[in-house]
Parts: structure tokens; sequence; C-alpha cells
């Protein structure tokens, strides 16, 4: 884990019970908004004053406010303890699911939705890891390290964030996943030693699944399409596509059939010159053993 990472991880979720709304995110506005208005009212009805009720779920009067005034995403486990002491009959405890999905950024959540929907993902990688690849220290690593600095709150909430794209692993049926990775990436100690053969065993956990090819373009290598940063190409049931490039297309995301072409050319050009499959679970492996 990084520098600060130990210290960030170990805050009390008693004293922070939940994430700030984003104010930018209108469905997520609303529904904090309907679930404090929600809670409010449960609270009201059985006589408890806001301080009372915080003594009896552990958290401050304070914070009590803020999540019943909207202004704070409250956790699962202040929507579960707040159903048992208010007697909701888990009427409470069903808005979680809402509640999850606001946790995240909006910009997150919207690439989480696309990639849950694709049946193929091709991603190619130069500068770090793929979030989708990516341990919970390596991410909170990267996060900390961002200028301006996130708070610590912001911290675990992107890191909850990208861990939560994560279940596209878990899906069925399963999506074809294909992941290239510069070198460069595989040896920079993010987060440092112990992190970064976390962060190695869990590309070579992922890489052997039979949905994943995870393949390593070595530094020796010639020059090739990719050198301008990263691409992504996701497929849908449907034929349809979705694709970025950080060098095509002002980096923005694009349909177009004719821009997908050439982001397809790309990307399969980019895979023919790295290492095969195989061969780079063998590397990665060789880059463990010399941490």
């Amino acid at each position: 884990m990084s520098v600060d990472g130990e210290v960030r991880q170990l805050m009390s979720e008693a004293d922070e019970p939940g994430w700030e709304v984003d104010p930018d995110d209108d469905w997520g506005v609303a529904v904090v908004a309907t679930v404090g208005r929600q809670l409010r009212l449960r609270r009201e009805a059985v006589g408890m004053r806001a301080a009372e009720f915080g003594a009896a779920v552990g958290y401050g009067e304070d914070l009590v406010y803020k999540i019943e005034g909207g202004r704070r995403i409250p956790r699962a486990e202040y929507l579960d303890r707040a159903d048992e002491v208010l007697g909701a009959g888990g009427l409470l405890s069903a808005m979680k699911e809402d509640v999850a999905k606001v946790r995240y950024p909006k910009k997150v959540r919207e690439l989480a939705k696309l990639e849950a929907q694709a049946v193929e993902i091709g991603v190619y990688e130069s500068i770090s890891i793929n979030g989708l690849l990516q341990t919970p220290d390596h991410a909170r690593a990267l996060f900390e390290s961002w200028q301006p600095a996130y708070s610590p709150e912001d911290v675990e909430r992107l890191v909850a964030a990208r861990v939560g794209r994560q279940s596209v692993f878990e899906r069925s049926p399963v999506p074809a996943l294909s992941f290239v990775q510069e070198e460069a990436t595989l040896r920079r100690p993010v987060g440092g030693t112990m992190v970064w053969r976390q962060q190695l065993e869990r590309l070579l956990e992922v890489g052997r699944l039979r949905n994943v090819t995870l393949q390593v373009m070595p530094t020796s290598s010639d020059a090739h399409p990719g050198l301008n940063g990263r691409i992504e190409v996701l497929k849908f049931e449907d034929g349809t596509a979705t694709g970025r490039s950080d060098s095509a297309f002002n980096g923005r995301p694009t349909s177009d059939p004719k821009q997908i072409r050439i982001l397809e050319l790309r990307y399969g050009t980019i895979r023919a010159q790295a290492l095969p499959p195989r061969e780079s679970l063998a590397f990665v492996e060789q880059v463990l053993g010399e941490t």
C-alpha cells in the first residue's frame, strides 16, 4: 500500500457513514434526497430525535441530519441499522441497491453500464494497469498520487467504484475480454513492493480465466499504433460498438462504424505485435519473481 494508504484505509466508518453527493449527478441527487426523506419520516413517525437515533445506529447527530437532508450518501450498513432501529420491515434496507449505484461517480457509473452490456471488451494500456485489472490497494495508491489531491473520502469512493466495475468478470454469460499491457506498467512498483506483487498476482489470476486474453507489449517492441495512448473497444450483442482512443477523435467515445473500424484495426495490430497470451503470462511470472 502507498505511504498514506494504510492510514486512510483505517478511517472509522462510524465517523464517515457515507460520501458527498455529486451535485452534477441529477439522478443521484434525486435518489439520495428520496432516501434521506424516507429516513427522516420514519424517524419522526416513531418519535425519535436525531441525536437519539444517531446514538442507536452508531453515528453522530450532525451526520444523521446530512443524510436525511440528502447531502450525504448513506452506506449499506447505515440503512440496515436504520431499518432495524426504526422497525421499517426491510423497506429501508431495500434502498441499498440504488444507493450503491449512486456511490459511484456519474462517469464511472456510465462506463460500468456499458461494460455490463458488452459481449466483447478490448483494451490497450500504455501508462497504467487497466482499471478492470487493478487490485483495490493498487487503485488506492494511484488515486492518492493524483494532483490536486483527492480527499480521503473521495479516494475510497473512487476505489469502490473501480472495484465495482470488476463485476464484469462474474457475468453470465461471460464476455470475451482482451487486454494488452505495456511492459512498463508491470514494472512500476505502484504502492510499494507488497502492493506491486499482489497486483502482478492478480494479473496472473485474471489472465488464466478462459474468457480473458492478457498480452504484454515488450518495451523492446518496434513502433506500433498504441504509442499515443489507450485504445478501448466495446462490442454489444446487437452488433453495435463503442470505442475510444487517447489519440483519435479528440479522445471522445465514438459509435461511428467507420471510426470503430479504425480503432479495431489499430487494436488488432497492437495484439499482433504483443507477446502471445502464454508467453505473456510467463513474462508476468518472471517480473513477479524479480520483485
